[in-house]
């Protein structure tokens, strides 16, 4: 019989305490330690297999010249912007958790892509759902508009590789996994597992750790790629110890609001490729519909000139994007001014309320100040600084801004326009969607005597404007 102890584990971080802690040593939480049963397993290395009996290699030191490195192929899957937030397709033997509040889409985006792999074999795992519940869900994400034949065929077969099974222990999942051997795992959630080497419960820190390294060690020593849903707190984060999200080679988090219908995929960390990718998607009665142009769906249709609303570009990993930037000026009515901002950062907003007031004479001190990205996504690209700017002068002396304007820079505390990393490409974006002017920073055309470092400005239908200050800006904008 396998002893058995008591040991508490911090609900933040995972520290591991003989005794209860007041505030952990580690992360510094405060009331974050729980009790829990820990089973110690028989088996010194404990494996994926059972059964199985791995035998230990001493592994030497090589040097880095020496190691051999080729190119493996990424699995791309049928949903573009699936594979450009992993990097540009799955890694065999990668292991990736993806994180959003309850009822964002979560397990509708890897139902669907797990019924359109083609010619793969998919197990999905679900520990919260049953059969009937899963075969309502993938009936809904199958139907579609046409009525052609053709088309449900298709769909029809897009399902036949794709194999339910509701369970929660490990054990009998690998199990499972052994008789079916299949290219592409799926657990739905890593919440809800269970090992037979910890006693505690499922969802507790020891086990939603031992849960994870089991399925990293399978992951690894079958290069088989397994995804993993994981519930979030309150706070945002993912569930469960913050070593979790170390283990794990990719972090998605999967955001939007459910009043809106668009949601955005979002890289947290990835090991395989860029961590600023963004995927974005429309939530449909029949699933996931994958947003290729950003941009028009950012952007609302105005019948006439409004003040206090601007264009910025943004960049998110390598997709540039357009987005509409509004702010509301208005006079307080009680002593202290409120500062809100919606999808940008707080503190941020209050500095560039001070540089206008200190650098250009702006009354801001006491007046209530909203500002607002719309579609629902957060930005923390500086570029549109200067957008918000103008929207905020905008309101605040109530003229319009042309909606064949939009902004790309970086505003400093002395008020100058800094540079922008890649600005061709937003350019690029604006001329395409028809813009017909674009604000920038003279510091992003290098100055001297170097031709081939110089940005060819006559090749852009665009007007592109030049500035150097805040105060510039405004001169051109209202005069």
């Amino acid at each position: 019989m396998a002893k058995s102890k008591i040991a508490y584990f911090c609900q933040s971080c995972g520290y591991e305490a003989a005794k209860w802690l007041g505030k952990c040593p580690s992360c510094a939480q405060w009331n974050t330690f729980a009790e829990e049963i820990i089973e110690k397993a028989n088996t010194s290395v404990p494996n994926w297999k059972s059964n199985s009996t791995t035998q230990q290699r001493a592994n030497k030191p090589v040097q880095v010249a020496d190691i051999t490195f080729n190119e493996e192929d990424r699995l791309l899957t049928p949903d573009n912007e699936f594979n450009r937030v992993l990097g540009g397709g799955i890694v065999a033997g990668s292991l990736v958790l993806i994180g959003g509040e309850p009822g964002i889409g979560k397990s509708t985006l890897m139902l669907q892509l797990a019924l359109n792999m083609p010619n793969l074999k998919v197990l999905y795992v679900s520990g919260e759902e049953s059969e009937r519940q899963i075969k309502m869900r993938a009936e809904r994400l199958t139907e579609v508009g046409d009525q052609k034949s053709e088309v449900r065929n298709q769909k029809a077969e897009s399902g036949k590789g794709c194999f339910i099974l509701t369970e929660t222990s490990t054990q009998n999942i690998f199990k499972q996994i052994e008789e079916l051997e299949p290219d592409l795992v799926v657990i739905d959630s890593i919440q809800t597992l269970h090992s037979a080497h910890i006693e505690s419960t499922p969802g507790s820190v020891s086990q939603v750790r031992e849960c994870t390294a089991e399925m990293l060690r399978f992951a690894k020593e079958s290069s088989t790629p397994v995804f993993l849903i994981g519930h979030i707190t309150k706070d945002g984060m993912i569930a469960g110890p913050k070593i979790l999200e170390h283990m794990v080679d990719t972090v998605l988090q999967f955001e939007g609001d459910r009043h809106h219908v668009y949601r955005i995929l979002r890289t947290v960390k990835n090991r395989f490729g860029s961590s600023s990718e963004l995927g974005i998607y429309e939530m449909l009665g029949e699933g996931l519909r994958e947003v290729s142009n950003p941009s028009e769906i950012l952007l609302s249709q105005r019948d006439e000139p409004l003040s206090g609303i601007t264009i910025s570009a943004t960049l998110e990993g390598m997709r540039p994007m357009l987005i509409e930037t509004q702010a509301l000026v208005s006079d307080s009515p009680y002593g202290t001014p409120q500062r809100t901002a919606t999808g940008f950062d707080t503190k941020r907003m209050s500095m560039l309320l001070a540089v206008l007031e200190k650098r250009c004479g702006f009354k801001l001190g006491a007046k209530d100040v909203f500002l607002n990205i719309t579609g629902g996504i957060r930005v923390e690209d500086p570029a549109i600084d200067l957008g918000l700017a103008a929207a905020i002068i905008s309101s605040h002396e109530d003229m319009p801004i042309s909606s064949k304007t939009c902004f790309a820079g970086e505003i400093g505390l002395s008020g100058e326009i800094r540079a922008v990393n890649r600005v061709e490409q937003r350019i690029a974006e604006a001329q395409k969607l028809g813009f017909e002017q674009i604000f920038i920073s003279k510091y992003n055309i290098p100055q001297g005597g170097n031709d081939k470092k110089k940005m060819d400005l006559s090749r852009y239908k665009i007007d592109v404007k030049v500035v150097s200050n805040i105060e510039e800006v405004f001169g051109l904008l209202f005069g």
